[in-house]
Formats: structure tokens, C-alpha cells, sequence
């Protein structure tokens, strides 16, 4: 009876977490859109400056560079950028291609630590009332009864009576 209601309650919190990926994917994703339109913003008067100076992105970086301490600092962090926006970009491409169920396959694409911390900070829990809220929690539910149902099953292993052997009967 116990171990039915810890399953039970394994399950019930799978189920409550899992159903809460779709919307936090999504904050996600709004926030990776912010912070790209920022970086493609910083990035394209970068380059424009550049092409106003008669130079390409590269060259600028390296004309930067050699313009003392302040400078190279300068450069590294423009280099940054460039990469960092690179690579949110690809994320957010990846992300905005993928429905809510693919998303759960390039959770990969979620992993800028900043914008993370500030979707988290900024996501309440609500009960999922969509579809894929419901897949989400069906599945959290399986996976969280399964697990703690094995955990248990472990634990108690060492605890169970051996079946005795009886004689067979002639």
C-alpha cells in the first residue's frame, strides 16, 4: 500500500514538472529572440562602422586590436559577441523550426546560462491546459512512477524473504 502511494506520488510530481517544459521552451525561446535581435543590432553597426572605415569585419578586429590595452580588450570582446550572437542564432533557429514536441529533442538549444537563469527567475508554474502540456505530464507521470518504483524496488531487495524450498511431495 505504501509503495503503491509513493509510485503514485513519484508519478504526480513527474507529471508536474515534465508539463511545465513547453512553457518554459517557449520563455526561452522569447527571450533567445531578445537577445539575438540585441547582438544582430550590435553586430550590424559593428560591421557598419567597418565598411564606413573601408574595412572588413576581420580587419577591423585586427586594426582594434593593435590600438593598445583598451583596444585589444576591445577586440576580444567584439569577438565575443560575433561568436555569441553565432551561436544564439543557430539556437533560436533550431528552437523556431521545432514545434513542441521536437523541442524536447534539441533541449540542447537551451542552454545559454544567462537566458536560462532569466526565463527561470521570471517563469510561474501553471497548470498546462494544452495538448502538449498534457503529452508532457502523461509522460512525466509514466516516467516519474517508473522510477521511483524501480528505486524502490532496489531498496528493498535486500529486505525480501527468500521462498523456501519444500520438498517435493512423492
Amino acid at each position: 500500500m505504501i509503495v503503491r502511494a509513493l509510485t503514485l506520488a513519484g508519478g504526480l510530481a513527474g507529471a508536474a514538472g515534465l508539463s511545465q517544459f513547453p512553457e518554459f521552451s517557449q520563455q526561452y525561446t522569447q527571450r533567445l529572440g531578445g537577445a539575438v535581435d540585441e547582438l544582430t543590432r550590435v553586430v550590424d553597426q559593428f560591421d557598419e562602422d567597418a565598411r564606413t572605415a573601408g574595412l572588413s569585419r576581420q580587419a577591423a578586429l585586427e586594426q582594434l586590436a593593435q590600438g593598445g590595452a583598451l583596444g585589444e580588450l576591445r577586440s576580444q570582446s567584439m569577438r565575443q559577441t560575433i561568436s555569441r550572437h553565432r551561436r544564439l542564432n543557430a539556437d533560436l533557429v533550431a528552437l523556431r523550426e521545432a514545434g513542441p514536441f521536437t523541442r524536447a529533442s534539441r533541449v540542447t538549444h537551451l542552454t545559454d546560462p544567462d537566458i536560462a537563469r532569466a526565463a527561470w527567475q521570471d517563469f510561474r508554474p501553471a497548470a498546462p491546459l494544452t495538448f502538449e502540456g498534457a503529452v508532457f505530464g502523461g509522460t512525466g507521470f509514466l516516467a516519474g512512477s517508473m522510477a521511483l518504483s524501480a528505486l524502490l524496488g532496489v531498496l528493498s531487495w535486500p529486505f525480501r524473504r527468500r521462498a523456501r524450498r519444500r520438498p517435493a511431495r512423492a
